[in-house]
C-alpha cells in the first residue's frame, strides 16, 4: 500500500467518523481537493517556532535540577526529599502520552501544544509564588513536578500528530530534525542564563524567566500563526477527542496485528532508554573517572555537537529521498548510525583512560543519536499518520518506563562490577535490540488504511 494512498475506499482505520481534522480534509475535497499540507513559507515560520516551543519545554523541564541544590538548602531537603522532587516530574510525564496523541490526533496537535504549554507555563510562574503560602514546601513542590509532567507529556505525541498531517513525507525528516534540537538548545539555555540568574537574583528568578518565556511563545502563536477560527476549540469535539467512543474507537487489534507498528514502538523503546541513561549517568562518568575535569565541558560539548548533527541528519535523510531512494532504505540508514554507530562510541567511552578521547566519544555518541530524529522518530508519521501522535505516545511511555528500568540497572551495575564498562555495554545491547527489530521489520508504507474499511 503506497505512502500517498487516501483515495479510492480505502479510509484511516485510526480517523474518527466526524470530527474537526475530518471535516477540514472534507471540505477540502469538496472544495477541490486543497492541499493539507502547508506551504513552503508557512513550514518555515511553523519549524522556527515549533523550534522554540521545544526549547522552551526543555527550560522549563529543568528549572529545578538547575535550582536542586538552592531549593535544597532553602527548605532544608536532604538528597532524598530532593530525588522524590526530581524524580516526581518523570510519573506524570508517562500518564498523559498516550492520551495527548489521541485528542491530538482528533482535534489538531497545534491545539494541544498551545493549550499545555500555556498551562506549564502559567504553573512555572506561580511556583515560586506559591511557595510563600504553603508550609508544606515538599508536598507542594512534589505535587508542581507532578503536575508539570503531566503537561508536558502531550508535546511530543501532540508535535508527531501535527507534523503528520502538516508536512510532507520528503520535508518531515529535516522539520522533525530543526524541531528536535530545541531539547538541546533549551538545555543550553537554561544552564547558561538559570546558572547565572540563579547566583544574580536567586532560585525564583529561574522559574519567572523560563514561565514567562513560555507565555510569550503561547501568545505571539496564537497571534501570527492562527486564526481565531482555529484558536476556537468547540466542547463536543473535545469531548469526543477524549472520549473513546464507537466511532473513534481505536482499532488496536488491528494495527497491532502490524510487524512494522511493533518494530517502530521496539525501536523507540530501545533509542528512549539508552538516551535516557546517557543522560542520567555521564556526568556522574567524567565527575569520577576524570575528577580534575571541567564541568561545564563535559555537561556543554556534547549536547553542543548535536544540534549541527540533528539539522545535517533531516537534511541528508530528506535529500536522499527526494533524489529517489526508497523512503525505508533512508529511514534504516539513519537508525543504523543513531543506535548503531553512536553504540560504537559508547563502547570507546568506556575503554578510554584520555579526557580528549571521552569528550570525542561522548559528542559522538550523543550527537549521533540524533539521527534517531530521521529515522523511528519520523517512521510513525510514515506508517500512521491518522494517528501518529498515539502510537508516539506508546512509544514514549514505553521508552520513559524502561528508561528508568536501564537507569536504575545501570547504577547496579557500577556498584557490582566497579567498572563503567558494564554500563557502555548495556547501552550498546539495548540498542542492538532495537535496530535489528527495526531493521528486519521495520516498513514506511501506511498501514493505518483498510481497502475494505469497516465501520469500527
Amino acid at each position: 500500500m503506497a505512502a500517498g494512498a487516501g483515495g479510492g475506499r480505502n479510509a484511516p482505520l485510526c480517523s474518527a467518523e466526524h470530527g474537526p481534522r475530518a471535516a477540514q480534509q472534507d471540505g477540502m475535497r469538496r472544495d477541490g481537493g486543497g492541499d493539507p499540507y502547508w506551504s513552503r513559507p508557512e513550514s518555515r515560520v511553523w519549524t522556527v517556532m515549533l523550534l522554540l516551543g521545544t526549547c522552551l519545554l526543555y527550560c522549563a523541564r529543568v528549572t529545578v535540577p538547575i535550582c536542586a541544590v538552592a531549593l535544597s538548602t532553602h527548605f532544608d531537603w536532604d538528597k532524598k526529599q530532593s530525588g522524590i522532587v526530581l524524580s516526581s516530574f518523570f510519573w506524570g510525564y508517562c500518564l498523559t502520552q498516550i492520551i495527548g496523541g489521541h485528542i491530538s490526533d482528533q482535534i489538531g496537535g497545534e491545539k494541544v501544544l498551545l493549550l499545555s504549554a500555556s498551562a506549564w507555563g502559567f504553573l512555572t510562574v506561580l511556583t515560586p509564588l506559591l511557595t510563600h503560602v504553603t508550609s508544606a514546601h515538599l508536598v507542594f513542590m512534589t505535587s508542581s513536578r507532578f503536575l508539570m509532567g503531566l503537561l508536558q507529556g502531550v508535546y511530543f505525541p501532540s508535535l508527531a500528530s501535527l507534523l503528520s498531517q502538516k508536512v510532507r513525507e520528503s520535508e518531515r525528516a529535516f522539520t522533525y530534525s530543526t524541531v528536535g534540537t530545541g531539547s538541546q538548545f533549551g538545555t543550553l539555555v537554561i544552564g547558561g542564563a538559570g546558572s547565572l540568574l540563579l547566583d544574580w537574583y536567586g532560585w525564583e528568578s529561574v522559574f519567572y524567566f523560563s514561565g514567562l518565556l513560555t507565555l510569550l511563545w503561547v501568545y505571539c502563536t496564537c497571534k501570527y500563526l492562527l486564526s481565531e477560527k482555529e484558536l476556537i476549540i468547540p466542547i463536543d469535539y473535545l469531548m469526543r477527542g477524549l472520549s473513546i467512543s464507537k466511532q473513534t474507537k481505536v482499532p488496536w487489534k488491528q494495527l497491532f496485528k502490524k510487524a512494522p507498528i511493533w518494530a517502530v514502538i521496539i525501536a523507540q523503546l530501545s533509542t528512549a532508554s539508552t538516551f535516557f541513561t546517557l543522560l542520567s549517568w555521564l556526568p556522574t562518568f567524567f565527575k569520577e573517572t576524570f575528577p580534575e575535569s571541567k564541568g561545564w565541558v563535559f555537561n556543554v560539548v556534547p549536547w553542543l555537537v548535536a544540534i549541527p548533527t540533528s539539522l545535517f541528519s533531516g537534511f541528508l535523510s530528506d535529500h536522499l529521498i527526494n533524489q529517489g531512494y526508497r523512503t525505508i532504505t533512508i529511514r534504516k540508514f539513519m537508525q543504523v548510525i543513531g543506535s548503531g554507530v553512536s553504540s560504537i562510541f559508547a563502547l570507546c567511552l568506556g575503554q578510554t583512560s584520555s579526557f580528549c578521547k571521552a569528550i570525542v566519544f561522548a559528542s559522538a555518541s550523543v550527537g549521533l543519536q540524533t539521527f534517531n530524529h530521521s529515522g523511528i522518530s519520523v517512521n510513525v508519521q510514515d506508517l500512521a499518520p491518522s494517528c501518529a501522535g498515539l502510537l508516539f505516545g506508546v512509544g514514549n511511555t514505553g521508552g520513559a518506563l524502561l528508561g528508568v528500568i536501564c537507569v536504575y540497572l545501570a547504577g547496579y551495575l557500577i556498584e557490582t562490577t566497579g567498572s563503567w564498562i558494564s554500563v557502555f555495554n548495556l547501552v550498546a545491547a539495548v540498542n542492538s535490540i532495537g535496530l535489528c527489530t527495526f531493521l528486519v521489520f521495520g516498513e514506511a508504507q501506511r498501514v493505518d488504511t483498510d481497502s475494505a474499511y469497516m465501520d469500527l
